[in-house]
């Protein structure tokens, strides 16, 4: 039997409805207070069957679902999800502009029917300049997608915007992004969020270093080096050698690299020597558990569950003349506002003189935590260990760790700074 179907134009798009709304920190917003503790999504797509026995009718409600066999899975059930004529999205969720230069943003497109043509445009604040103002696509089949680019133009200021993509058909507006989530153990489903991303204008000062980055668990900092303006080369761990770090001025270690990558248990001598001839090696949290090697730093040094979870807890420096906080950015406590989730985790608690310890914070009620950055000169280099969540602020856009950032990839020349008295 074929149906002629046609959905009601009130019905709304399929997502989880606690999304529907922009929530608070830590809060969902839910409009329809009757909705709260339905554990699943609401699927308004629906047909009434009426079952005729005797004479009497019977209605029979089903959601619409399509079944199919899969060679391994069995049978697999999808939904039928209500999905807008069209779709879009930023390639880059942070847009970094040093200066004011022009940038290049790709929007890609998404169709949600067949045959949709309209009007493309990235909408920004009138002080950030946007060409073309609008342009124009069509999109033949569902499912079609293709990716437009508009030039931006920064202000002169230092500035922080939100972008958003927005395709207009027939003078309406559509302005989701699609995000379709697909896992083994759970229905297949979408998630329709504001098609936006973060520009930030900002006062930062680069170099010219090039960085060598070993992955860990996983993180999208050498993605930020890049917007930053470094040349980045993701090292694979069992290719380190002295002659592939030899053209690298600085070698980053990612989130949690010597609890995952036991390669690095052999390599600790070539990095060393690395730092030893002048260079610097930044390595970013691990945690005290299933260390690959215990000696991850040239000098004794003991990681501890120590962390500082107020995202606004007071930042005091402990050696402000350090040049980490001077140059080539002057750092001060506005760089450490508006930071996401937390400052910072699993610090070590016990070190060794070598090191200084550059930040000082804690959680409220707590002792200081002084094990946030250290710093320590070896041979002509630096070694750099920090905790801070710079893997959760750089893809959040926030300039204070941008800044930072750089001035820890630009340390050259060990400098000796007046004794400190401070305990570990």
């Amino acid at each position: 039997i074929n149906l002629d179907l046609q959905l009601h134009p009130a019905i709304n798009y399929t997502q989880p409805y606690w999304l529907d709304e922009k929530g608070t920190t830590g809060m969902y917003t839910v409009i329809d207070q009757k909705n709260i503790g339905i554990p699943d999504i609401i699927r308004q797509a629906k047909v009434l069957f009426f079952v005729k026995i005797n004479g009497i009718e019977i209605p029979y409600e089903r959601t619409v679902v399509y079944k199919y066999n899969d060679d391994v899975k069995g049978e697999v059930y999808n939904y039928l999800d209500i999905v807008p004529d069209v779709t879009s999205s930023i390639l880059d969720k942070v847009l970094l502009f040093k200066d004011t230069k022009s940038k290049s943003v790709g929007v890609k497109i998404k169709s949600g029917k067949d045959n949709v043509k309209g009007d493309l445009q990235l909408e920004l604040p009138k002080n950030w300049i946007v060409f073309p103002k609008a342009i124009p696509f069509q999109l033949d089949k569902k499912g079609t997608e293709q990716i437009f680019y508009f030039d931006v133009t920064p202000p002169n200021k230092s500035d922080e915007a939100v972008a958003k993509s927005v395709a207009i058909i027939d003078n309406r507006r559509y302005d989701k992004e699609q995000i379709i989530i697909e896992y083994s153990h759970i229905t297949k489903q979408q998630v329709l969020k504001s098609a936006e991303a973060k520009c930030i204008k900002i006062d930062l000062n680069v170099n010219e270093e090039k960085i060598g980055y070993i992955m860990g668990a996983g993180d999208e900092i050498p993605k930020s080096l890049t917007q930053m303006g470094y040349k980045v080369t993701l090292l694979k761990p069992e290719e380190i050698s002295a002659e592939k770090l030899s053209n690298l001025d600085v070698v980053i270690t990612g989130i949690r690299a010597y609890n995952t990558v036991q390669t690095l248990a052999n390599k600790q001598t070539v990095l060393f020597d690395f730092v030893k001839e002048g260079k610097t090696m930044l390595v970013q949290y691990n945690t005290p558990d299933d260390l690959v090697t215990p000696a991850i730093a040239p000098f004794p040094m003991k990681i501890s569950r120590d962390r500082v979870t107020e995202e606004n807890a007071e930042v005091r420096f402990l050696a402000p003349e350090h040049p980490v906080l001077n140059t080539p950015n002057k750092i001060t406590a506005k760089d450490f506002e508006g930071w996401k989730q937390e400052q910072g985790l699993y610090y070590p608690n016990e070190f060794d003189a070598a090191f200084t310890p550059v930040l000082s914070s804690n959680d409220k009620g707590e002792k200081p935590k002084n094990g946030a950055l250290l710093v320590a000169p070896y041979g002509k280099g630096y070694y750099i260990y920090t905790g801070l969540s710079l893997f959760r602020e750089l893809p959040e856009g926030v300039p204070g760790a941008y800044r930072l950032l750089s001035n820890i990839i630009s340390l050259k020349s060990p400098v000796v700074l007046p004794a400190q008295n401070i305990k570990p």
